[in-house]
């Protein structure tokens, strides 16, 4: 970690598709020419610590472009990776054939895992070079919404605000102030909202195209293999899309009527959605820097690995934190394997979300951290379903720490975890709508809205009714902000997957800390080395698949939502 440079030292090396190709095909050749096992691992490892180089510049172009979307020089390396992506995959998928027909493969199956093998079966059958320039146009449209959305400026109050940096206001105690940024927060997206459609469109064309030249029904199909699903399937996913309505919609259906009841209401309308109480959501006291301080007194307490790890990550200056003009929307982690360290990327707005951002993204930092000494680079990081764990579990472990942020910190909790619980219905509408998609690639624009909107209605009835006459929102758009359906499809069920998990986790740390704590280190280092399934049980814990799974898990997750809510409220 000391050889690490700090950010302003990182370099960026123009992207050379052709070089990078002609290298991988040299490598390749050493893996196929190997005259024994020990010549064809160290080929192997050879290609590995190659593609982690590249990695590693590529992350670095993508991050100095999401940081400013607007500066000429980003824009162009950015366009450069979308075009040299498909490329380099295609260049790839010779390794996939040499490793699985080489004479060595059970003495390559020993030393990397049954696992490693069946990543490259997938990976063979999600791409070839038929597809590249489907791909490099699906690259770009994807990155054209990126700047769509990030170059979109509501005004509102006599000012110019990104929509990220609006969402400050979204929690305000003045009911009609909140409506106002709202209200100009769908303005700005109403007037972006068709191109956005039409990119959607080209998108779901592009991407059926890919799914029947490598021989898929759907893209649903091809993208199970895309995302890794070693170990359920799209059926595995249905019956848990319906444990959640059966199980979790009635309870998220009871915080609303709660929620209206704290404010007055009878019934929530768009600019109340995010608001739990009538002076106002809490928000963390200080600036950016303050929170970063007492985020390191709270991982110092926390533990001395999380306590150490924060302060590399300030000292290197791998925080990217507060929202900006032309700066991409959301937040992430990513790791670059070279430097062997992950940086945080958000849009700060001064509400408990930055707080949000500094656990969950930490979290995923931190399993980076613990697993980035696991030598092959596809072990290191779980899939993305597993991967959400880790840092949706941190947010919980952080949860005594709250008085260091907040005056109020049991309201922060109620909050915290009532959001939690609302979000499972959304991320199941978001997955859902996405089978419904793909199902039916020739559907109009509006088959598509009304598909969202009867999909919604199913999973969060309040929410459909209160976005009624909001512009986008009310026309059956809502999910064209959801950056996910664009850039990562069939991505956003692995969040809610993780959250069930992540309740286990909050469930045992109420009874034992110390037993919960030590399943979660156990977790992060493991990395991907199992698939999904395999991982949540190897950590001791129930997969949210597994039929009934949700009924237990979200039982004793009632109970805290009770207790905490009556410490909120002072019932």
């Amino acid at each position: 970690m000391k050889e690490t440079p700090v950010y302003e030292e990182w370099k960026v090396h123009s992207v050379n598709s052709k070089k990078i190709v002609a290298r991988l095909a040299g490598l390749i050749e050493e893996v196929k020419q190997a005259k024994d096992a020990p010549s064809c691992i160290k080929a192997m490892k050879a290609y590995g610590k190659y593609c982690d180089k590249i990695g590693d510049n590529f992350a670095t172009i993508s991050l100095k472009y999401t940081l400013d979307t607007r500066d000429k020089t980003n824009i162009k390396n950015e366009k450069a990776i979308d075009k040299a992506m498909p490329e380099i995959q295609a260049a790839s998928l010779p390794y996939a054939d040499a490793v699985l027909s080489s004479p060595f493969r059970d003495e390559i199956e020993k030393k990397f895992g049954s696992l490693y093998l069946t990543m490259l079966e997938f990976q063979k059958r999600s791409f070839s070079p038929e597809i590249v320039e489907l791909s490099q146009k699906e690259n770009d449209l994807t990155t054209r919404y990126d700047a769509l959305k990030s170059q979109a400026m509501a005004h509102f109050e006599g000012k110019d605000y990104g929509l990220g940096e609006i969402g400050a206001f979204y929690g305000d105690k003045d009911r009609s102030r909140r409506k106002a940024a709202h209200d100009a927060a769908i303005e700005a997206v109403d007037k972006i909202a068709p191109e956005l459609e039409d990119i959607y469109d080209q998108l779901v064309k592009i991407r059926t195209e890919k799914a029947h030249r490598l021989g898929f029904e759907s893209y649903t199909d091809l993208s199970y293999f895309i995302m890794g699903r070693y170990d359920y399937t799209k059926e595995d996913v249905a019956g848990y899309r319906n444990e959640i309505h059966e199980f979790v919609t009635p309870i998220v259906e009871k915080i609303a009527r709660g929620e209206a009841k704290s404010l007055g209401l009878k019934a929530l309308s768009y600019q109340d959605l995010e608001v739990y109480y009538p002076e106002g959501n809490p928000v963390p006291s200080g600036t950016t820097d303050e929170k970063v301080e007492h985020a390191k007194e709270m991982y110092d307490a926390m533990s001395e690995e999380t306590g150490r790890f924060f302060r590399f990550m300030v000292e290197k200056h791998l925080l990217f934190l507060d929202a900006k003009p032309g700066k991409a929307l959301g937040g992430y982690m990513n790791y670059f394997p070279v430097k062997k360290c992950p940086i945080i990327f958000s849009n700060f707005n001064g509400t408990s979300g930055d707080v949000d951002v500094l656990t969950h993204e930490f979290g995923h930092a931190f399993q980076s951290y613990l697993a980035k000494n696991i030598t092959i680079p596809e072990y290191r990081c779980p899939t993305m379903d597993g991967a959400e764990i880790d840092s949706m579990s941190m947010e919980f472990f952080a949860w005594p720490y709250m008085g260091m942020f907040f005056e109020e910190p049991d309201k922060y909790r109620y909050q915290h975890l009532a959001s939690a619980l609302v979000f499972l219905p959304y991320g199941v509408t978001v997955d859902e709508f996405q089978h419904w998609v793909y199902d039916h690639p020739e559907a109009s624009k509006e088959e598509r809205r009304r598909a969202w909107k009867e999909i919604e209605a199913k999973f969060t009835p309040y929410k459909s009714k209160a976005y009624e006459g909001a512009g986008y929102l009310g026309d059956g758009l809502r999910w064209i902000m959801q950056g996910h359906i664009f850039s990562s499809p069939f991505y956003y069920i692995d969040y809610t997957l993780a959250q069930v998990v992540a309740f286990e986790f909050l469930a045992l740390d109420h009874k034992n800390h110390e037993r919960a704590w030590k399943k979660y280190i156990k977790l992060c280092k493991l990395g991907g080395k199992l698939p999904f399934q395999h991982l949540v049980r190897k950590a001791g814990l129930v997969s949210p698949l597994d039929p009934g799974a949700l009924r237990k898990i979200v039982a004793p997750v009632k109970r805290i939502l009770k207790e905490e809510e009556e410490k909120a409220y002072g019932i």
